[in-house]
């Protein structure tokens, strides 16, 4: 039998600390972080964008904090670079983890080549003979990709033939080739001026990696071999990074492979502080924002939760004084608003 509730012992709300909402009134609102403080004072997705801005702040004005920014999707292509130079160029990021084609087309927008928006009425039959890759609804032309090969031949050709490569290197050489020779912003040009390491855990799955094949084929024809690749001696230059700070921050576009090899940093010092008896400190992100419109239900990884993440010895738990906030949105609408209402706050 259910209880009849006292209204006398009803709760007013501020007595038991919680935090009251306020209607969002156009009138007042004179500029994006206007906007967003507003959003976060209402509900669903618009005050989880509020609070994702209000833990980039924290993150940014944490001066002892490591912070590191994993991109995936399409986001270059969607002509979301530029906000990620502005976070590089404003010192916000310390290190970058992303996919392969995020860089692949990135690089080609950087090195000054076009996108195009996509006419539905071509069909993609018509696209492959015209050499118009498709992402979604934007165009990556062929010509683009090859032109993109002959600069990395460039950047790559005079490594010393005892080099080993990583995603790294190659993401830094390619930037280097950007700086001396390409005005304008770029992401891997913005990356090698603040000294920000740019990893692709999965780089042979991109246009990028591809290149590096057909590379180390040309070489290896002409010197006798190509180059070894080595992906462990990404994981060991960012495991390194991280011991030498002990608060760290993460900012994730998307999912898949960068979030999860960013995350699971914290878990590879604790396996090697444990198997192998070395001394490895305890590394947990205490800040955490993630855009991405995956909920959990589907089961894949993109979609687990920060909490999740704690009992893998990921993230600080909040009890600890760990700051989560996940925006479930489309990225080319939350990530813009966010970035430019904490730029807002935190000036120059």
């Amino acid at each position: 039998m259910s209880k009849v509730r006292d209204g006398s012992q009803f709760g007013k709300g501020h007595d038991d600390q919680l935090e009251p909402l306020s209607p969002l009134d156009p009138r007042s609102i004179q500029s994006i972080d206007e906007l967003v403080r507003a959003m976060g004072k209402t509900a669903f997705g618009g005050r989880r964008l509020g609070e994702a801005a209000d833990v980039l702040e924290a993150m940014v004005n944490d001066s002892d904090c490591f912070r590191v920014v994993t991109v995936s999707g399409a986001m270059t292509i969607a002509k979301q670079g530029l906000l990620l130079c502005e976070m590089i160029d404003r010192g916000w990021v310390n290190a970058i983890v992303s996919t392969g084609a995020l860089m692949t087309h990135g690089f080609v927008e950087g090195a000054g080549m076009v996108h195009y928006k996509h006419n539905p009425r071509m069909k993609d039959e018509l696209l492959y003979q015209k050499g118009y890759n498709r992402v979604y609804d934007t165009i990556e032309l062929e010509q683009n990709l090859d032109d993109a090969e002959q600069i990395l031949q460039q950047a790559l050709d005079d490594l010393p033939d005892e080099t080993v490569l990583s995603s790294r290197l190659i993401n830094e050489r390619l930037g280097r080739y950007l700086d001396k020779n390409v005005p304008g912003r770029a992401i891997l040009k913005s990356a090698v001026q603040r000294d920000v390491p740019i990893y692709v855990p999965a780089f042979t799955d991109s246009e990028l990696g591809l290149d590096v094949a057909i590379y180390n084929h040309t070489r290896a024809s002409k010197r006798g071999e190509g180059f070894r690749f080595d992906p462990f001696l990404d994981l060991d230059h960012f495991a390194d990074l991280v011991r030498q700070h002990e608060t760290l921050g993460i900012f994730t576009i998307g999912g898949g492979v960068p979030r999860n090899w960013a995350q699971q940093v914290g878990p590879y010092l604790e396996i090697l502080r444990k198997r192998l008896h070395k001394d490895e400190p305890v590394r947990r992100y205490k800040y955490a924002v993630r855009i991405c419109p995956e909920p959990e239900h589907w089961g894949g990884l993109s979609g687990c939760s920060y909490t999740e993440g704690v009992s893998w010895g990921k993230f600080v738990p909040e009890a600890e004084g760990g700051r989560f906030a996940e925006v479930f949105a489309d990225a080319t609408i939350a990530w813009p608003l966010i970035v430019m209402a904490v730029a807002e706050r935190v000036g120059t």
